[in-house]
């Protein structure tokens, strides 16, 4: 059943009852293989590898929130990436965006690349340059919107339409948005990636990856890969991602709440010289990101003055944590250069702006003062006089 509300679809979208129990939440079903009738008389699975009732629940789930025709579940969002990556053929080029998660940027460089299968960096957030940079052996763009760790915004529609007229996949990561606040399948993307560790989680207690096809081509390849590599995400981490989805629209509520009173506070701040938020109307990515998304996420990066020692601003932290990942319900801060984005080659990350200064900020569900109060402190700390 189909709902029109995407509030009412997180928590009743998909599957989600047993149908031979009534059981209001799918059960996990923890088996690696189901008894057969007969020879060639299933009861609809046969291993769990290839099949199985609780990731199915989850995978109709997202399929359903995304707007799309299947969905796939992974053991990791870089399981999902390395599935679609895997339609690829070697000859092949994939054009990404000019800031994507580090991880992104190491499987293609150094993992698909040796199957022949190569990159190149662009500048999506300009559509007209970026359609410059088609040449006939590039197939797909790879893009986040908003990226990785810069937040910049690309016009997904606008790029999708370039694409589409030059015969390109486009594959847009959600994670940072989710299906709640973007929906990229009704701006013309074709296949449609989380990181499901982050906020569709959102309690920092399951590692998983989504992907979500448009077509039944796609759909087909994406389950045969599935299928033959076997990365597929566990039932009882199916079932813990299914919870978690059923609160996601109550959780992203308040951390954009959070993000868009700490974005506010952060920009006011003396000692802050650059923020990085869509949210934020002085953004360069607020008009697109406005029309295309609810609001600008609960991601913010930010760099403090020269007079500052972020090393300082770390160790000083009591609430906020230090530590890789994002989306969930405590707030987190990492340091991209030496972490999420460490993977990049220096020469890259400061052509894009990634500076050793950059910092990130996942902003929590906490209380806003207590949130605001931590980072003030942390800040005041690292001034070096």
């Amino acid at each position: 059943m189909s709902y029109d509300n995407i509030e009412t679809a997180l928590i009743h979208g998909g599957i989600s009852t047993d149908e031979r129990t009534g059981a209001v939440n799918v059960p996990i079903y923890q088996t690696s293989t189901y008894k057969q009738d007969g020879l060639g008389k299933m009861r609809g699975y046969e291993y769990s590898r290839t099949g199985n009732p609780t990731r199915e629940a989850l995978e109709a789930l997202i399929a359903q929130l995304e707007g799309g025709v299947a969905g796939f579940a992974f053991g990791s969002g870089m399981a999902a990436t390395t599935a679609v990556l895997s339609l690829f053929n070697a000859g092949d080029r994939i054009l990404i965006s000019n800031n994507v998660y580090g991880g992104t940027f190491r499987v293609l460089d150094k993992v698909f690349n040796h199957f022949g299968i190569t990159y190149s960096i662009s500048d999506t957030e300009n559509p007209e340059v970026f359609k410059t940079q088609i040449t006939p052996d590039v197939k797909a763009v790879f893009l986040e919107s908003p990226a990785n760790p810069l937040m910049t915004v690309t016009d997904i529609r606008a790029v999708a339409e370039i694409a589409h007229e030059k015969g390109l996949l486009v594959i847009v990561d959600n994670t940072f948005m989710t299906p709640y606040l973007q929906r990229p399948i009704e701006l013309g993307a074709d296949i449609v990636v989380h990181s499901a560790t982050k906020y569709l989680g959102g309690h920092s207690d399951v590692v998983a990856g989504l992907a979500v096809a448009t077509t039944d081509d796609l759909a087909k390849k994406l389950a045969f890969i599935q299928n033959s590599t076997g990365g597929v995400l566990p039932p009882f981490d199916s079932f813990l991602l299914i919870r978690g989805i059923k609160t996601l629209g109550v959780r992203l509520d308040r951390h954009v709440e959070n993000a868009e009173k700490a974005a506010r506070f952060l920009a006011d701040y003396p000692a802050v010289k650059q923020v990085y938020y869509p949210g934020l109307p002085t953004d360069k990515g607020y008009e697109i990101n406005r029309r295309q998304a609810k609001n600008g996420g609960a991601m913010i990066s930010f760099e403090l003055r020269e007079n500052y020692d972020i090393k300082r601003f770390f160790k000083s932290l009591k609430l906020v944590t230090l530590a890789e990942s994002l989306g969930g319900v405590e707030s987190l801060v990492c340091h991209p250069s030496t972490m999420t984005h460490a993977s990049i080659p220096e020469e890259i990350r400061k052509k894009v702006g990634i500076t050793d200064g950059l910092i990130r900020l996942s902003v929590g569900i906490e209380n806003i003062d207590d949130i605001l109060a931590d980072l003030k402190q942390a800040i005041d700390a690292a001034e070096v006089k």
